[in-house]
């Protein structure tokens, strides 16, 4: 793999607790108004920029992005985000309760995502794509990390364990969700880089949309510079890289809007021609691979999947088994990228979601699922396939604004 130290712009002492904030992918812009309040240097003005403008208004694409530009200038203006002096990797750490992964921030080149040495699962809707492209190249910088790993690598363990137990933490916060973020800065860190060279390939955990965008972006500064060589700042994007082995992967669960014209007892008919059903009682979450726990008409029913149409490892996967058997011929969500019928909910948010959202519109089905593995998603990366949409779920989030790569002009 091909990676570089990199000088960030990072939060300035004092600001640790202001700036960060949660990926622009996980809040809507009501909610993340509401967590901005209070906190005018939070990044949530730069990456969700619709908050800075008054309620109820309507700017333009223009206007957004514009003003998503200023509100990065403004951080830095305030003393805010200062930069680094020098090219930095950092070791950072999360810790969600008992669970703890640390990962390394660098920067790695749009080269090794075009190639397949960094693999994705998921395909990029375009209009998301289109917007993270526009707002990275409006801003001149990569605001969010993207979650890659790795499989797990003695040489890097070493390093790694070595900084954390001998260096003090350079950077510590805790997120409005109880998770600590602890960051150890390393100038150049050429021994680190050096190790990742070592590394045959990573995968997207989370972040494809900012992968594609910063591939883009990178495609776009080389079309516009006829000097391109291949090093500049703009072939190279923010990440952070962690071992496979400390990931920690929830559920993505289902709730369908209606029954598709069906009754309760129809829909429960259907199913059961399909799948073994029990009534769950107060079991709303699978045991095992091969179950799902349905909830339907204030009552959980768990099912024990048939066998997948075919031995692919996308086919394998119960979230697979689901839309192919139950979603599509029984409640018509042909493509659940695009049905406005389904919705998805983070594990994150509990099975009390799932109740919620069925009970509270009276109408509807939920389905939790059991978390699909980090084998299975690389299996699946390995083969060149793509997971149904919103199949994993990674907890704990990585932190905006920890640290921020920006890119330089086309012709630097």
């Amino acid at each position: 793999m091909k990676t570089k130290a990199f000088p960030a712009l990072i939060p300035a002492p004092g600001y640790i607790d202001e700036v960060p904030a949660v990926p622009y992918d996980v809040v809507n812009s009501k909610e993340a108004a509401a967590m901005a309040v209070g906190k005018p240097h939070s990044l949530l003005h730069v990456s969700k920029a619709e908050i800075s403008f008054p309620e109820g208004s309507e700017p333009s694409a223009d206007e957004l992005y514009q003003k998503a530009a200023d509100n990065l200038q403004k951080l830095q203006d305030d003393g805010a985000l200062v930069r680094e002096p020098a090219p930095c990797v950092y070791v950072y750490r999360q810790q969600m309760g008992d669970h703890i992964q640390t990962g390394v921030t660098l920067a790695c080149h749009i080269d090794d995502y075009a190639n397949n040495v960094i693999r994705k699962h998921e395909k990029t809707r375009p209009d998301k794509e289109n917007d993270r492209t526009r707002l990275a190249s409006t801003l001149n910088a990569h605001i969010g990390p993207v979650f890659l790993t790795y499989k797990d690598d003695n040489a890097i363990d070493t390093l790694v364990e070595k900084i954390t137990s001998t260096q003090s933490p350079d950077m510590e916060t805790t997120d409005e969700a109880g998770v600590i973020h602890t960051v150890w800065r390393i100038e150049a860190g050429d021994d680190i880089t050096a190790a990742f060279e070592n590394v045959p390939l990573a995968y997207v955990a989370d972040g494809h949309h900012r992968t594609a965008s910063a591939a883009r972006v990178g495609r776009e500064r080389a079309a516009a510079n006829p000097d391109h060589d291949g090093s500049e700042s703009y072939n190279w994007f923010l990440t952070v890289l962690f071992p496979s082995s400390q990931l920690k992967i929830l559920a993505y669960n289902r709730y369908v809007h209606d029954l598709n014209g069906l009754s309760s007892d129809e829909l429960l008919q259907k199913v059961g021609a399909i799948c073994e059903i029990t009534v769950s009682g107060d079991q709303s979450v699978p045991k095992a691979p091969g179950e799902v726990c349905m909830f339907l008409d204030g009552q959980w029913h768990t099912l024990s999947l048939p066998t997948a149409k075919d031995d692919g490892p996308v086919a394998q996967l119960d979230v697979s088994i689901l839309q192919d058997q139950l979603l599509t011929p029984l409640l018509g969500i042909d493509d659940p990228r695009t049905s406005k019928r389904i919705g998805f909910v983070g594990g994150i948010r509990g099975t009390g979601e799932l109740e919620k959202l069925v009970t509270t519109h009276n109408d509807g089905v939920s389905f939790s699922l059991f978390p699909v593995s980090v084998d299975q998603l690389i299996a699946i990366s390995d083969a060149d396939e793509i997971m149904a949409p919103k199949s994993t779920w990674f907890e704990p989030k990585l932190r905006s604004g920890l640290f921020i790569y920006t890119i330089d002009s086309p012709s630097s």
